[in-house]
């Protein structure tokens, strides 16, 4: 007879670094997935976009963070994050007519290699890619599908400590 060994943590190999990830909350999450946070529709700007645009978007919808395509192609180039658009209008660095192009975050390509957070990512997985998995904490995590070829939504820390608190022990 197999028995069962109950842990409250997940302990096991971690594809992101050489050590095992304990995961904080893995008795909450019971086999949920990114799928199971229902993270809002991604809202992508493109990099001429001006900056006000960004802000009245991310305003009407509650978002911290928004994705920047190209225009003609939709790869994902990078993100904006709220909090710090808004230093930088505030420090004077950006102007809100300026383009998305002057404030955003870009994503670099070549000689990184980045997780996948699909909608079917396992949420310890999605834990470690935030407590710095891979390689620095993480605020944010942008949800595509397995080939990256689609901006799905965006996952938040905050996204899934709520998810934990609405969650029984």
């Amino acid at each position: 007879m197999a028995q069962t060994i109950k842990t409250a943590a997940h302990i096991g190999p971690s594809p992101l670094g050489s050590k095992p990830f304990v995961s904080k909350w893995s008795s909450r999450y019971r086999g949920a997935t990114v799928q199971d946070l229902e993270p809002p529709a991604a809202l992508s700007l493109n990099p001429s976009d001006p900056i006000s645009l960004a802000l009245i978007s991310a305003f009407e919808r509650d978002y911290t963070h928004l994705t920047i395509v190209d225009s003609e192609t939709r790869a994902l180039l990078g993100y904006i994050a709220i909090p710090v658009l808004q230093a930088q209008l505030d420090a004077g660095q950006v102007k809100p007519g300026d383009p998305l192009s002057a404030a955003m975050a870009r994503f670099e390509r070549k000689g990184k290699k980045y997780k996948v957070i699909t909608m079917a990512t396992p949420l310890e997985e999605l834990e470690e890619f935030f407590e710095g998995g891979a390689g620095q904490k993480q605020e944010f995590a942008v949800v595509t599908d397995e080939d990256r070829r689609f901006v799905l939504g965006v996952a938040t820390r905050s996204d899934l400590e709520e998810f934990v608190k609405r969650r029984p022990a």
